[in-house]
């Protein structure tokens, strides 16, 4: 690959004492990821400053390099100030982690790390919560570990208190509203009841914790009016790739309410085109959902399948139109919705999709 790059000077990236090694399959990766040929250059010329700033650090043998020391390698201000080094770094560690050729951490895990992978084994096996449920418990729980600097000792967690868990959930609630809260309670009620089950806390302390009262229908629904839908629909201009892949997804959350989420992980599995349906897995739940596809839902699914989606192996539906090649985000779906929102002209003022319906 670097000899059709770099017919000439090819053995002066080979010849990288830290990454030399790899570089040639560095450069292939990134084609297959569809980057461009001018791209593939520029990432592959920037390694040979990553590779003087892994050597200044002391390395000599990318097989001594971890996660930590390859972030740490380029300052962040210098990561500002130049945006090819930047992307050059993300796409190195998005390699390296892909082929598994990151060295393990060093450290030891630190305490807060060994009980809060204990306290997940136990959500997964004993109580059975979904992946995303898991790591919900697990952020609130890390949250009031840090608070207490668990990992410098154990004394803040021996002496907790109702008060101390009080001042703790004031904390979260300047920046989160009351349904929320709602749920941050309910990790730690869950936490603190593993921690007691441990011998880690008197048992009983989840019991003084009081819950934000939240009331059923106490703020009226806010959805845009059907025009405005209609027009913000009309207003995606589906002569490109780009905009018939939106016009299909935004059409898939008007017709059926669908999540970000559940859009993103639709496969071309899930579209059953003779049974007139499609398959639709929740969140939560994990009982699939099956749905009508309608004939302007297919029509469009359809056109984005012959005319817009890059011919790549994945099993997804949406794919991302610029490299790294593969499965769109469900942060792409929001942001496309807001970039067509400011295109359309349309007085919008929500920041996300999922207030279609």
């Amino acid at each position: 690959m670097l000899t059709q790059l770099f017919p000439r000077a090819h053995d002066r990236f080979l010849r990288l004492q830290v990454l030399g090694c790899v570089i040639n399959g560095f450069a292939e990766w990134l084609a297959e990821k569809g980057y461009a040929p001018l791209s593939v250059r520029q990432h592959v010329r920037c390694s040979c400053r990553l590779d003087r700033a892994l050597r200044r650090r002391g390395f000599r043998q990318l097989a001594d390099v971890t996660t930590a020391d390859w972030s740490a390698c380029v300052s962040a201000r210098a990561r500002k100030d130049d945006a090819k080094l930047a992307a050059a770094v993300r796409c190195w560690h998005r390699y390296l982690h892909a082929r598994g050729l990151l060295a393990a951490p060093r450290e030891p895990g630190s305490r807060s790390r060994t009980l809060l992978a204990a306290y997940g084994d136990f959500l997964r096996d004993v109580r059975g919560l979904t992946t995303p449920t898991v790591s919900a418990h697990l952020r609130s729980s890390a949250e009031l570990l840090r608070q207490l600097d668990y990992d410098a000792s154990t004394a803040g967690m021996t002496a907790l208190s109702a008060s101390a868990i009080e001042d703790f959930l004031q904390r979260v609630a300047r920046r989160q509203a009351r349904a929320s809260l709602q749920h941050v309670v309910a990790h730690l009620r869950g936490f603190l009841r593993f921690l007691a089950a441990q011998g880690e806390l008197r048992p009983g302390l989840e019991q003084a914790i009081d819950t934000p009262r939240v009331y059923r229908l106490e703020q009226l629904p806010r959805a845009l009016p059907w025009d405005t839908v209609q027009a913000f629909l009309r207003s995606i201009d589906r002569r490109t790739p780009i905009g018939r892949r939106d016009y299909a997804i935004f059409l898939l959350i008007a017709t059926y309410g669908l999540r970000v989420h559940e859009v993103a992980a639709l496969t071309l599995d899930a579209i059953a085109w003779r049974a007139g349906s499609l398959r639709i897995f929740p969140r939560k739940g994990g009982q699939p959902l099956f749905l009508p596809l309608t004939d302007e839902v297919g029509a469009a699914l359809a056109d984005y399948l012959r005319h817009g989606r890059p011919r790549l192996a994945c099993r997804e539906v949406f794919l991302r139109s610029r490299a790294p090649a593969g499965a769109i985000e469900r942060t792409a779906v929001t942001d496309a919705f807001q970039a067509w929102s400011r295109r359309s002209g349309l007085q919008i003022a929500f920041l996300a999709p999922i207030l279609f319906t």
